[in-house]
């Protein structure tokens, strides 16, 4: 996105070769679910947040874009987040037109982090975070849920090999 975006705060606690652990902040995300799979659930869920940011609310408040845009299977559902803007607080959000988006508080946690570009297709997710979860537990760290996708860039005006994407997977604490 040609737009600088604000994204989650997050402490970088220590890199790798090919992936980072950081410990991630405390933050607010607006949520949907679909039981479409990931191509087709994306472009619907995007559309459904969106509405509710540019004023599909019970204020009609504009919230400001945030990236990354997060992705993943719970259950067979899928579902996507945006992340509120940092401003925000619980109390302070309008409450959504559509009954299908969820507010919810998400407690900051500690996550590997695989970056990579390109195209998000659920071949290459399934790949990439095989390979992730390979590294995580050869360095003795333990993953507590499924992994995430975090995608940075508009896909219909970016690049591929510009994109900028993410696979993420909460970890335990083993300090």
């Amino acid at each position: 996105m040609s737009e600088k975006l604000e994204e989650p705060k997050y402490d970088l606690i220590r890199s790798f070769d090919s992936f980072e652990i950081r410990l991630y902040h405390d933050t607010i995300q607006a949520r949907v679910a679909s039981k479409d799979n990931i191509s087709n659930s994306s472009s619907s869920g995007f559309r459904t947040i969106a509405g509710y940011i540019f004023g599909g609310n019970n204020s009609g408040q504009k919230i400001a874009m945030t990236a990354p845009v997060h992705m993943w299977s719970d259950q067979g559902i899928m579902k996507m987040a945006f992340t509120m803007p940092s401003e925000h607080d619980l109390s302070d959000l309008p409450i959504p037109n559509n009954s299908s988006i969820e507010i919810v508080e998400v407690t900051g946690r500690l996550t590997a982090v695989m970056k990579f570009s390109g195209f998000t297709g659920e071949k290459k997710i399934e790949k990439l975070s095989n390979h992730l979860l390979k590294l995580i537990s050869q360095n003795k760290l333990e993953a507590i849920s499924p992994q995430v996708l975090a995608v940075y860039d508009n896909p219909w005006t970016t690049l591929p090999f510009l994109r900028r994407n993410e696979i993420l997977i909460p970890i335990k604490d083993n300090s």
